[in-house]
Parts: C-alpha cells; structure tokens; sequence
C-alpha cells in the first residue's frame, strides 16, 4: 500500500504566496499610478513656476527699466555738459535677481568710463543718484509722494546745482509728488516752486515766504 503524504500544508503555504502575491501586485498598481500622478504634478508645477519666473522677470525688468530711464534724465539734465547715462545690469545669483547700477560716461576725447559709486565718479553723482533712487522706491512702493531733503545736496556745486533745483521741480510736477529742501543754498531758492525763510523770534521758528509761483503744468499733459 502506498501512503500518499498530505497537501494540506503545502496548499496553505500556496495559498499564502499567491495572498501576497495580490497583495503586492496591487501595491504595484497603486504606485505605478501614484509615479503617473506625481508625474503630471511634476509638468504642471514646472510650467506654473516658469510662469511666475516670467511674470517676476517681467515685473523686475520694468522696475529696472524705469530706474534706467530716471537716473539716465536727471544725470543729463544736472549734467547737462556731459554725456553721461545710467545701465542697469541684472544678473540671477542663485535663484535671485541681482541689480547692478552702473554709470556711464562718453570721454570728449573718445572711449567709456564706467563704474559704481564714489570712487568712479564722485559725490556729486552719487548724490544725484541717491536723490533719485529713494523717489524711485516712494513711487514704486506706493508711498506718501513727499521726500524731504535737510542739507542733502552740498555735493552738487555751481550751475549742476540750479540744474538739480530745477530738474527736481520739473519732476515734482510730472510726477505729482512734493519735495521739501531744506538749504542754505540761494540757488535752490531760486529753483523753488514755492520758498520759505525761517527764522526764529523769541525761541519759536517763524515762516516768511519768499515767493510763490503758479502751480505748473507740464506741456502734453
């Protein structure tokens, strides 16, 4: 007699592998569309951020232009002898924009100096420059359209000084905003809309004005 042995155990043992086995095929399943899934999230977060790195470099090119184009007018117009103009040069360092300001000027005897601050062209222009690039920041930031000026101009002498008076009181009018300059100076008097002398009599500063003139209104506008 042959004694056939028992299945039953093998069976078991079957029935578990195939168990994991589905188990296993359905994890399969489920990543394989999670991978899918990840994948088109992927593609659209992709184009979702070169949207908005497009809209930022759009955004911050018009913020550069129009710093270009104001700091280039008031160096022509102070500077009026000298062909001299504002570059913006913008840069990504690390997945940020950096700006950098750089002055140029046309030698009368030919070729380009170019530079940043102080040591490439003096007080006088990094006066100007400042002068514009807080205006600039007033205006983009949506700020109370007054800048006040205590003695901030002695850098700029002589005839670039009533050209500053002058190109800053155009600018008040084109741009709607107020600048208060408070000097020494008669050539910013003499550039002023409207001037004031204060003096003090009996320990309490007194205001006499000096002249008025008739709010201006810009040709075209």
């Amino acid at each position: 007699m042959t004694v056939v042995p028992s299945t039953s155990a093998l069976r078991s043992k079957l029935d578990r592998v195939l168990g994991l086995r589905r188990g296993i095929q359905e994890e399969l399943r489920t990543a394989e569309v999670r991978v899918v899934l990840l994948e088109r999230e992927e593609v659209v977060l992709g184009l979702v951020a070169e949207l908005l790195r497009q809209f930022i470099d759009r955004e911050v090119n018009i913020g550069v232009q129009a710093v270009q184009d104001l700091q280039t007018e008031g160096l022509q117009a102070v500077f009026d002898d000298q062909d001299i103009r504002a570059r913006a040069e913008v840069e990504i360092q690390r997945g940020k924009v950096s700006v950098n300001l750089v002055t140029v000027q046309t030698r009368p005897e030919g070729g380009l100096i170019e530079g940043e601050g102080m040591d490439a062209f003096g007080g006088a222009l990094v006066t100007l420059q400042s002068v514009l690039l807080r205006i600039i920041i007033i205006l983009r930031r949506g700020l109370r359209p007054l800048l006040v000026l205590d003695e901030s101009l002695p850098a700029i002498e002589g005839g670039y000084l009533l050209n500053m008076g002058r190109f800053l009181s155009v600018l008040c009018a084109k741009l709607g905003m107020d600048i208060l300059v408070v000097t020494h100076n008669p050539l910013l008097v003499d550039a002023a809309d409207r001037a004031y002398r204060i003096s003090l009599q009996d320990g309490v500063a007194r205001f006499s004005l000096l002249r008025s003139l008739p709010d201006k209104t810009l040709p075209g506008s």
